[in-house]
């Protein structure tokens, strides 16, 4: 039986800034953004690419203090050029790093490069490149 992570509830303070750091800086679909009742909003968003997506909104989503995930994380097969994306859409990324650890191919940034951003709220991710799996 397979077992799969489909969404991931992001707590954030205000709902139409952290949907335009999604969907405007990282490049999300907005699969929906909803309101089922007053004083309920679920804006659902999901990389692309990716089978897990990213909820945020108010009222029926449970409650956890902005900025409280860290270590989220996204991984893509080329990071120099995801990190250049984001870098022109105006997200503060770091510099790209490269941890200690086995690469393959002979490239450094396979398994080992990594790129860190916050979003508004201060919910951290982590942007790995694996673009060979074993």
């Amino acid at each position: 039986m397979n077992w799969t992570l489909e969404v991931v509830i992001v707590p954030v303070s205000d709902v139409d800034r952290a949907k335009d750091f999604y969907a405007d800086k990282l490049g999300f679909h907005v699969d929906h953004d909803t309101q089922p009742a007053p004083g309920i909003r679920i804006c659902q968003l999901t990389p692309p690419g990716s089978g897990c997506s990213i909820v945020i909104g108010e009222g029926a989503i449970p409650k956890m203090e902005p900025g409280y995930l860290k270590g989220l994380q996204l991984v893509v097969s080329d990071l120099k050029r995801a990190h250049a994306e984001l870098v022109e859409r105006g997200v503060e990324v770091s510099d790209i790093q490269v941890l200690p650890g086995p690469t393959t191919e002979g490239d450094p940034l396979n398994n080992n490069g990594f790129a860190f951003f916050d979003d508004p709220d201060g919910n951290s991710w982590a942007i790995q490149q694996i673009s060979n799996r074993a």
